[in-house]
């Protein structure tokens, strides 16, 4: 009884689970009170609940993850050419477009991918103008098909049409190869749904002009070690997915030296170096392809839960999971993003989020090593300590840590890497996103930067697609 006394003599301090209205009514009577943010897991969702039961601790599942980040991992791409779409994109065709994210009908595009596929159009030579672009579509002359699904990615509306060069990057530990376009710099361009004279004539130097003298240099290279450039880069302030400074300076040194050995005038070797001297972002371009050729080494394994893909298309947000059918999506519509705008727009202005680049965050870089770049904050807004608390809370829903891709500023703890989808829906914490912001209106381009997240939708569809495929009911049959 004495302790029972002690215990209510003392002031009370209380733990507040649930509602806040309670925290802020003991608040008022003087009571020190904190807030605990919880939620039930799965939402309370009672079908989630029973697939997260059945899986949790399977040896099957473990074992089948472990698998599935050892593959990504273990891979080791290299930029070893480039080429024209037509000549080494699977099923690529003459008319053919590939855009970002799921696949999604023309008529349901977002005002910067059409904008972008209508100037790609115009870049072919199959339509003069905007008009005879769009009659095309609607006679049904163009097939559309998601990046994602031919080993392909791409920056916001991600557009690769039939003659455009993309680098080749092939994972010289499983074989397989990824594909991704030129990254035109900044201002009026294509991925934002430009398609004036000025970026048509940008797109047919790269592909005239760029890409044959980048061509040479990297056969004569042999190759250019892109997974070591990331580990740099990431130790040098980058998280190689909206911060690309030290990553492009570093792929202009590995570069610079073959162009110089090349045959090739000296106007034009000037012009070339300087196009990727003065892009900054040249390396998104590289490190995008990079993620998605070992990612594409980890799916297809039986049983894991680690997720592969994670795509937008300025509608929809799209996942897919190793253990899933390569061409299975697991869709929701896309979130706003929320961050900082340039001078003159707003989020009325802004459409959904967009592109293939949250691969990079697949891959744990990017938004996931945020931590280590703490003058993204700059760009996509908040402070320090929100960017390391970011890179933080990733490990929560992830299987492991990439130590090919330390974060030097937690004390050089291998990034979070492999989103388990139980995770996410055991803790209700979403991958993070940091990411570009494009005007809904095409040609007006980027108008600011900041965080998103995926909606849960999409990897509540995926576990219960999962356990209808792996669950009790297939182990019953």
């Amino acid at each position: 009884m004495s302790t029972l006394n002690a215990l209510f003599n003392q002031p009370l301090r209380v733990i507040n689970i649930g509602t806040s209205k309670f925290k802020e009514d003991l608040e008022l009577q003087g009571i020190e009170t904190i807030q605990v943010d919880w939620q039930p897991p799965a939402g309370g969702n009672m079908q989630l609940l029973k697939a997260l039961d059945f899986f949790q601790d399977n040896e099957k599942v473990e074992k089948a993850n472990q698998e599935a980040i050892q593959r990504i991992k273990d891979a080791h791409p290299f930029l070893i050419d480039i080429e024209q779409a037509i000549d080494v994109i699977p099923s690529m065709h003459s008319k053919k477009i590939l855009h970002s994210g799921p696949p999604i009908a023309w008529e349901n595009m977002a005002g910067p991918m059409q904008g972008a596929i209508i100037g790609a159009l115009i870049f072919e030579g199959m339509a003069a103008n905007e008009e005879e672009a769009r009659a095309l579509i609607n006679a049904g002359e163009i097939e559309f098909g998601s990046c994602n699904e031919h080993s392909t990615v791409g920056p916001m509306a991600g557009i690769v049409s039939p003659s455009m060069p993309v680098h080749v990057i092939e994972n010289r530990t499983h074989g397989n190869r990824a594909y991704c376009s030129i990254n035109e710099g900044l201002g009026k361009v294509l991925r934002f749904g430009a398609f004036s004279s000025e970026v048509i004539d940008r797109l047919k130097w790269l592909r005239d002009v760029f890409a044959p003298a980048l061509k040479k240099a990297v056969v004569l290279a042999g190759g250019i070690d892109l997974k070591s450039i990331t580990a740099q880069a990431l130790h040098m302030g980058d998280e190689c997915h909206n911060r690309n400074k030290a990553a492009t300076s570093l792929f202009y040194r590995e570069i610079a030296d073959y162009f110089m050995q090349i045959d090739i005038e000296t106007d034009t070797l000037r012009e070339v170096l300087r196009f990727i001297q003065n892009n900054e972002h040249y390396f998104l371009n590289l490190s995008m392809p990079a993620c998605k050729a070992a990612l594409d080494a980890g799916h297809g394994v039986p049983y894991s839960t680690v997720v592969t893909t994670m795509a937008r298309n300025g509608v929809e947000f799209g996942i897919c999971i190793s253990g899933l059918s390569e061409k299975e999506w697991f869709t929701a519509p896309a979130n706003f993003i929320k961050g900082l705008f340039f001078a003159g727009y707003s989020e009325e202005e802004a459409t959904r989020d967009l592109g293939d680049s949250a691969i990079t965050e697949t891959m744990g870089i990017g938004g996931f090593a945020m931590g280590g770049s703490p003058a993204i904050v700059q760009f996509v807004g908040g402070e320090v300590k929100d960017a390391i608390q970011y890179s933080e809370q990733m490990y929560e829903i992830t299987v492991s840590e990439n130590s090919n891709y330390s974060i030097p500023t937690l004390n050089f703890r291998g990034a979070a890497f492999g989103v388990d989808v139980r995770k996410v829906i055991e803790t209700n914490i979403l991958p993070v996103i940091n990411t570009g912001i494009a005007h809904k209106v095409a040609g007006i381009g980027q108008i600011g930067a900041g965080i998103v997240h995926p909606p849960m939708e999409c990897f509540e569809k995926g576990f219960l697609r999962f356990y209808k495929v792996y669950g009790e009911g297939a182990a019953n049959e």
